[in-house]
């Protein structure tokens, strides 16, 4: 053993330098930590706090070093652990979102009213920043929504955005060439001047999806004169304050306040309060960030270091429930 450390001694000063030693956290991606954050009295129970962040939309989100989370998928898992979990009396959702596709929003709001239906644990949305769009239609599913006073609530509608780069390319002597078996088949192509059918069928489509909005806000929220509805449904955002005063959310108060209400509502007053989280998470407190990006495979062989930028406009075409000022 002397041996072993003269050598490494006189190779370090050999000129080869001081031997350095990569540790990679090694992750089970699809495993949940169950964390207190919180701690509640002996047998009290727990509150379970779901953060509800950023673009809802059904893939991963684009991180530095890899790709990061699906938000529709930790949802999904983290209300099954929930479900199973008999120590959690109810859930607190923590939302920060401005929205997201069509297709998740409904799909996230659908598990949560399942999850209700299923447990018959209380379920409180707590809106933070922003609790808009895609992200209000999935709180609708909440038994209650708590927004903080200067919360931004509400821009209920839908979004199709795409480009017209016809003109532009026609300037550049660039002109597509599409081959389709229809005349539709490339129907909001940003390449194309989009024509007064093709208009109409997405205007149809988006009014489709506004009207399903709308309904959920109808059957789940006290708003049922004919003119709020027009004034709450018109895209616009409002305060937290006047959000309450117009039906959008049950109370003003903050994240500890839509805590206690789910003790209250669960009959739990020493109930703790928990997260799941994948590991490597942040846990400080009740407003943790969402989880740090999965460690890399550890089967992996490649020596490449993967540099990804976030870009947070980059979406896939579509049709959204998402605030965009």
């Amino acid at each position: 053993m002397k041996i072993a450390w003269t050598a490494l001694l006189l190779l370090s000063l050999a000129g080869c330098g001081t031997p350095s030693f990569l540790i990679t956290p090694i992750s089970n991606a699809s495993e949940l930590d169950k964390i207190t954050v919180e701690d509640g009295e002996a047998f009290g129970g727990n509150i379970a706090v779901i953060p509800v962040e950023g673009t809802l939309i059904d893939s991963r989100a684009e991180s530095l070093l890899q790709p990061g989370e699906n938000p529709l998928n930790l949802f999904i898992q983290q209300l099954d652990e929930i479900a199973k979990d008999e120590s959690v009396k109810a859930v607190v959702l923590r939302v920060n979102s401005p929205g997201g596709s069509v297709t998740t929003s409904d799909t996230m709001y659908d598990a949560l009213v399942r999850f209700r239906q299923k447990t018959h644990k209380p379920v409180i949305a707590s809106a933070q920043e922003v609790d808009a769009s895609g992200a209000y239609y999935v709180s609708c599913g909440a038994d209650k929504i708590v927004v903080a006073p200067t919360s931004i609530v509400g821009s209920i509608g839908v979004i199709f955005e795409s480009f017209d780069f016809e003109d532009t390319l026609a300037k550049l002597g660039i002109q597509p060439v599409v081959v389709k078996s229809a005349p539709l088949k490339d129907m909001g192509s940003p390449f194309k001047h989009l024509d007064p059918q093709a208009e109409a069928i997405m205007q149809d489509m988006v009014d489709e999806y506004f009207g399903r909005f709308q309904g959920i806000v109808f059957s789940n929220r006290p708003v049922k004169d004919p003119a709020t509805m027009t004034l709450v449904t018109d895209g616009r955002v409002f305060s937290g304050t006047r959000a309450v005063q117009l039906g959008l959310a049950d109370a003003t108060g903050h994240l500890n306040d839509a805590i206690d209400l789910a003790r209250q509502m669960a009959a739990a007053p020493g109930a703790g309060v928990i997260m799941f989280k994948r590991p490597y998470a942040y846990t400080g407190s009740i407003y943790a960030e969402m989880p740090s990006p999965v460690p890399a495979d550890h089967t992996s062989t490649s020596k490449d270091l993967n540099l990804r930028l976030p870009l947070s406009e980059s979406m896939p075409t579509g049709f959204y429930y998402l605030w965009k000022p």
